[in-house]
C-alpha cells in the first residue's frame, strides 16, 4: 500500500518535506547501497564514486548534485517510516513511487502517472483507492471538495 498525504503537517518529525535540505544534511551522509547506485543511475544518470561525487555526461559534481527527484526517491528509501514530499518529483520518478509499496508521501496536486491497476493507494488514512482509475476519481473528487471549500 501507498499512503498519500494531502494536508501538511509542519512540526512532525516523522515527515520529509524539503527533500533537498534534508538530502543534505542527514541522508547524504549515509553509506549507499548498491541499490541506491542503481536508483542514481536510473533516475539522473550519474554514476556514484567512492567519495559520494557523482559522475554524469557533464563531468564530476559532489553527491548535492543530484536532481531533486533522485534526492526524494533516496531520502523514500533510507526513511520507510517518514512521509516525503514529493511534491517536487517529475513524472520519472513518481512512476518509480508507485510502483512500490509502504511508503508514504506528501502531495499537494496530482500529477499524471503510470499506476498499475493492482496498486493500493490510502489517502489521508481515510480512502482506500486502486490503481490509476481510483487515484484520478479521487483526486476529482478532492478538486470539488476544494472548489466548494473556496481553497
Amino acid at each position: 500500500m501507498i499512503y498519500v498525504y494531502t494536508n501538511k503537517q509542519q512540526d512532525s518529525e516523522n515527515w520529509i518535506l524539503k527533500n533537498d535540505w534534508y538530502f543534505n544534511l542527514y541522508t547524504s551522509n549515509e553509506k549507499f547501497t548498491e541499490e541506491d547506485k542503481a536508483m542514481i543511475w536510473q533516475i539522473d544518470h550519474a554514476k556514484l564514486t567512492e567519495d559520494k561525487h557523482i559522475e554524469t555526461r557533464y563531468g564530476l559534481g559532489t553527491i548535492r548534485n543530484l536532481s531533486s527527484g533522485c534526492k526524494t526517491m533516496l531520502n523514500v528509501m533510507k526513511n520507510p517510516n517518514k512521509v516525503v514530499n514529493a511534491d517536487e518529483c517529475g513524472k520519472n520518478v513518481l512512476d518509480i513511487l508507485f510502483s512500490m509499496e509502504k511508503i508514504s508521501l506528501f502531495m499537494s496536486r496530482p500529477e499524471r502517472i503510470h499506476i498499475r491497476e493492482n496498486v493500493e493507494i490510502c489517502f489521508n488514512n481515510t480512502d482506500v483507492v486502486m490503481g490509476y482509475q481510483g487515484y484520478e476519481h479521487w483526486w476529482s473528487k478532492e478538486y470539488a471538495r476544494r472548489d466548494a471549500d473556496d481553497l
